[in-house]
Parts: C-alpha cells; structure tokens; sequence
C-alpha cells in the first residue's frame, strides 16, 4: 500500500508538472502565441525548471506572521488535495479504499482546504492577504453548497453515496442525461471551487497583489499552487464518475478498450477543460460572482432535487 501511494504521487505530480505546460502551450495557441518553447525541446523542461526554481529558492517568513499557523497552512491546503484520490476509483475493481460514503468523504475532506486558505491569508498578518483570503473562503463556501446539492439529484438516482455503485447505476444510460441541469450546476460551481475563470478571484492581482498567499515563497507557494492543480484532477475524475459513467464505455460496441483507458480520458477532458474558459472569459466583480451562487445556481440545484424526486417516485429514473 505505501508503494501504490508514492506512485500514485509521482502520478499525480507528474500530471501537475505538465498541466501547467499544456495550459501555458493552450493558451498560447489561442492567444496567437508561442508559449513555452526554451527550455528542452517544445519547450517541455520549462515547468521542471518553474518547480526546480520554487524548490530551491529562499523561503523567507516574514517576521510579522503568526509563525505556527503561516507554516502550518500550505500543508492543510494541499493534504486534502491528495487525500481525496482513496476514495476515487479508477475502475470497478481498481480502488485504493472503496468505502460506502465515498462521495461524502471526498466532499469533506475537500472542503479542509478552505480552512488552509484562511490560515494564510490571517497567518500573514497582513490586510490585503486576510481580504483576499475572506473572499477566497466566502466563494467557495457559496458555491460548495449548490455543488453539494447538484450532487445530491446523483445520490437519489443511484440511492447509494458509494462511488462504484454510482458507476454502476450508469450502465444503461449516463447521469449527464437524466441530471442535466444538476451537471451544470455541478460543473460551474466545480469552475469556482477550483478557482478557475472566470471565478478566479481569489488571485486577482489587480486588486489584491496576489491575494491570500501574497507573503508565500518558494516551495510554501509551490505547495497552494500545486494543491490547486491537483484538484483539478480530483474534480475531473469526480466529475466522470458522477455524470459520465466513470470508466464505461460510451457505447457496448467499445467495450473491447479497458475502463481505465476510458476513466483516464474522461479525466484529462474535465481537467483541461478550465484551460479553455481561461483565455475565452473574463473575471467576473465579486457582487456578480456571489449572486450568481445564491441567486442562480442555488435555485437551480434544488429544481434539480424536486424534478429528481419526481420523477423517481413516478418509475421514470
């Protein structure tokens, strides 16, 4: 079991390293740039030596923070981040820990990591890291709950919170179907949740410097930024095991190509898929952002819920 960890670390590492590649090459493209194109060839050594950089550059604590908690807070922030993929499976028989309320712990122990943002940001004992780090915590609060309700229309169609019973309530036609309006949902508060655009508020360096990790450097300010991308990956395989049959093939005709490789692809699409909004929107005032939550989506979710509930009691879903 520790080997299966470290090597589901480097794995996810390794998806990290080269997420920021393919986002800064993506985004170039779109952009009518070049993008990284040094450092190796294609530029694909470019984010090793970002993180060589990150790992090897002065840490420096100012001497204002509140020391215990300044050190403290990237770890709880990125923890949760890893520890959430033991509850994810990768097929019907490969899991590290697959319990009955999976999908509940995932969304509990993903939730610490708000509590990591709002140590920095008050550790640093600096106003413009607690404003950003304030913001940062009422969002993602906001858009937790109709995230959780949208999952919830899920739960009532499998009547299971198991991860691989949810899959397998798939097996005749995909949750995305059936729970439409409660994916979209799920997928736009997911965006916010990630802090990714146009929800990116968290790090607007117009505003707020960098927001709640401002006084962070070298691997401290790896650990926030790497946390972020590894969820990217976690959300993305949530998001496939909830609404896209996880590693089921979309047709029985294709049955032939393991789970794995299906479970892997629908993974990478929902994980780049916010690098493709990044350079199409733009940041939304936080007024908007938090209206759209309480205003918006929240009513949505639970339309989702009665519809859901309806139609199980009427033999329909």
């Amino acid at each position: 079991m520790a080997l299966l960890i470290f090597g589901l670390l480097n794995v996810v590492l390794f998806l990290v390293t080269y997420a920021i590649y393919i986002q800064r090459k993506l985004l170039g493209w779109m952009q009518s740039r070049v993008g990284p194109n040094r450092v190796g060839p294609y530029g694909l050594l470019q984010t090793i030596a970002d993180v060589l950089k990150l790992l090897t550059k002065e840490s420096f604590i100012p001497s204002h923070v509140d020391r215990p908690l300044f050190l403290l807070a990237p770890i709880v922030a990125f923890a949760p981040a890893f520890v959430v993929f033991a509850v994810l499976p990768l097929t019907d028989r490969i899991a590290f820990s697959d319990i009955g309320v999976g999908l509940l712990f995932y969304i509990g122990v993903a939730s610490l990591s708000t509590l990591g943002i709002l140590m920095g940001g008050w550790a640093s004992n600096n106003k413009w890291s607690l404003i950003g780090a304030m913001r940062a915590v009422a969002m993602m609060i906001a858009y937790e709950i109709p995230l959780v309700l949208a999952a919830l229309g899920v739960v009532m169609r499998a009547g299971s919170l198991n991860l691989t019973a949810i899959v397998a309530s798939q097996e005749t036609v995909w949750n995305v179907v059936p729970q439409f309006i409660g994916f979209l949902v799920f997928l736009i508060a997911a965006l916010a949740e990630l802090n990714r655009t146009p929800f990116d508020l968290t790090e607007a360096e117009s505003e707020l410097i960098a927001g709640y990790h401002v006084e962070y450097s070298g691997f401290r300010f790896a650990f926030f930024m790497l946390a972020e991308y590894v969820y990217l990956f976690a959300m993305g395989a949530l998001i496939s095991l909830l609404y896209f049959g996880g590693w089921l093939p979309p047709h029985p005709a294709l049955s032939f190509i393991p789970g794995g490789v299906w479970m892997a692809l629908k993974t990478l699409l929902f994980a780049y898929f916010p690098f493709w909004l990044q350079a199409t929107f733009p940041r939304v005032r936080v007024d908007q952002l938090m209206t759209f939550a309480w205003k918006g989506l929240m009513p949505l979710a639970l339309v989702n819920i009665v519809l859901t509930a309806a139609l199980k009691t009427a033999g329909v879903v």
